[in-house]
């Protein structure tokens, strides 16, 4: 009954506004954060202020990223994300915002321009100076090769992946792009996000407070399910493959 109404909430809805928390990639085998058994219970994050300032930290970072520790790549995208790609795809959404840095969505056919990260990407590097992308299996073969540290082909500064670290202020063009889905949007749909992040949490009360329907899919409880028009406690890849089914 619960997907019967989503399925027809989305039929009816102008505009969807598509919010992704962990919750869509661990049917994927991508571990999350915080849970027990998650990706900080088994190694301490470094601070972008300890990878900017100490080598050592940098050496551990890119140690991670190249043994794929931490375990957010390498993976492929299930039902949900194939879901989501088939809403944009049809102008139900006109954009997926996205607390992963997994590069799932976009491996499902989400076009990148209408991926918004507001955590970043860790499939690919940045130069922190000057912005330029690097791609990780070019770092990782020099890095193998020679030992030194990553830096900038360009401006020889500190390359670091693209995921936004504790301490590293938020993507401003990425939550601003976020509260316009957010005040655009006439059904806000959450999927696999506990809402505990701020300020990623504020978008969904931000289109509710707007006038939009809010509906959440999460296995667990959320901060917000009192606040939702529609509740879901159940696995995201059956439930959106049936209110979203594959022509």
């Amino acid at each position: 009954m619960s997907r019967d109404r989503l399925r027809a909430m989305l039929e009816r809805a102008r505009r969807v506004a598509i919010f992704t928390g962990a919750g869509i990639s661990t049917e994927s085998g991508i571990p999350d954060f915080r849970s027990p058994g998650g990706v900080w219970s088994r190694m301490s994050p470094i601070y972008f202020q300890e990878f900017v300032a100490s080598e050592e930290k940098r050496r551990e970072a890119w140690e991670r990223a190249f043994s794929g520790r931490a375990g957010w790549t390498g993976r492929e995208p299930n039902a949900g994300h194939y879901a989501c790609a088939r809403l944009v795809a049809a102008g139900k959404a006109q954009a997926v915002i996205t607390q992963n840095v997994d590069n799932l969505h976009q491996a499902a056919g989400v076009p990148a321009d209408r991926v918004i990260e507001l955590h970043g990407n860790a499939s690919y590097a940045t130069c922190l100076e000057c912005g330029v992308r690097h791609e990780l299996a070019d770092l990782k073969a020099l890095y193998q090769a020679t030992g030194d540290l990553p830096c900038c082909r360009s401006c020889g500064g500190i390359v670091k992946t693209a995921t936004i670290s504790f301490g590293q202020p938020l993507p401003e063009s990425a939550m601003a792009r976020a509260e316009v889905e957010a005040m655009s949007c006439d059904l806000f749909l959450v999927l696999g996000s506990s809402l505990a992040v701020m300020p990623a949490n504020g978008y969904p009360l931000l289109a509710r407070q707007n006038g939009a329907t809010l509906v959440i899919v999460n296995r667990d409880p959320t901060h917000y399910d009192d606040e939702a028009d529609l509740v879901l406690h159940d696995e995201i890849g059956p439930t959106m493959s049936e209110v979203v089914p594959a022509d």
